[in-house]
């Protein structure tokens, strides 16, 4: 399947189709073209098979599928951006806001402070790791809108109203009774049984979320401290390298919280988004003093 992909490759590849193309209809207008058509052919697939299978044109074909993906991943991350900017209320929002300004003000200040007057405007950036920066606001965002989500399934649903019921379907199957040799008895028994079953399960989920939205505020205020302690920690220790791997620190540290995300896609209806990072810190040009 594999070596597949390098032969269609090969063989869509906008030069070999003219020519291949251009022989056929070369074959054709020869006294046999039968035999041309199937000398065309060969020669074809021996050229598709050598190309297939040499090692740099696949290299060349899994660079422009990564590419690809990579830019089907951006686009999927763009719409998502799009989609919580526009869900979340005004008080998530502002919360955001403040946050990415925030580090927008300290990637400045750390510039600045590194070299006023010679800053190589490239070097600045990496210096405050803004790509590092953008992944952990993109969780944070992702953080907010999973909560806010969840928010909005607990107000639709209600603990006591569930808990009464199970109780009520309880009751139902103690007054049933055992169901012994009565078949229409038996029958409401797994009618019963299983309804007790599933609003067993509904609280279930609602308790859970309900944990979940509380884990999710103690891990909003936990990566905003995070991020505020970075910004800070550019400004202090010039150092990009070890300001990188504090930021790489962080960011594994919230695999286990994106996982939680992700579990709960069923409420936000975000795909997975781990690999997709849209940028969230703008990189104005900075001007040289002269």
């Amino acid at each position: 399947m594999s070596f597949g992909k390098y032969i269609k490759a090969a063989f869509t590849n906008r030069w070999n189709l003219l020519s291949f193309l251009g022989a056929m209809g070369f074959a054709v207008m020869t006294p046999i073209p039968e035999a041309a058509a199937a000398l065309v052919m060969a020669g074809e697939l021996t050229y598709l098979a050598m190309l297939a299978g040499h090692p740099k044109f696949q290299k060349s074909v899994e660079a422009q599928e990564a590419k690809a993906s990579r830019q089907t991943e951006s686009q999927a991350a763009e719409q998502a951006l799009d989609r919580i900017m526009k869900g979340l209320p005004k008080p998530a929002l502002d919360r955001f806001q403040a946050l990415r300004e925030r580090c927008m003000e300290l990637r400045e200040i750390a510039a600045q402070i590194k070299a006023p007057s010679t800053l190589d405007p490239s070097s600045a950036l990496d210096s405050f790791q803004v790509e590092g920066l953008d992944r952990l606001l993109w969780i944070y965002l992702r953080l907010l809108y999973t909560q806010h989500a969840l928010q909005q399934f607990l107000k639709q649903s209600d603990e006591k109203q569930r808990e009464r019921q199970i109780q009520s379907l309880e009751e139902q199957l103690a007054k049933i009774g055992p169901a012994g040799d009565n078949p229409t008895r038996e029958r409401a028994r797994r009618t019963v049984e299983d309804n007790l079953n599933t609003s067993r399960e509904r609280l279930a989920n609602y308790r859970k979320a309900r944990e979940n939205h509380d884990l999710l505020e103690l891990e909003i205020e936990r990566l905003e401290n995070k991020i505020q302690s970075l910004g800070e920690l550019a400004i202090n220790r010039q150092e990009p390298e070890f300001v990188s791997s504090q930021i790489d620190q962080v960011a594994s540290s919230m695999v286990e919280t994106e996982k939680t995300m992700n579990d709960l896609r069923f409420a936000t209806g975000l795909d997975d988004l781990h690999e997709s990072v849209p940028q969230l810190v703008p990189r104005p040009a900075i001007v040289v003093s002269q």
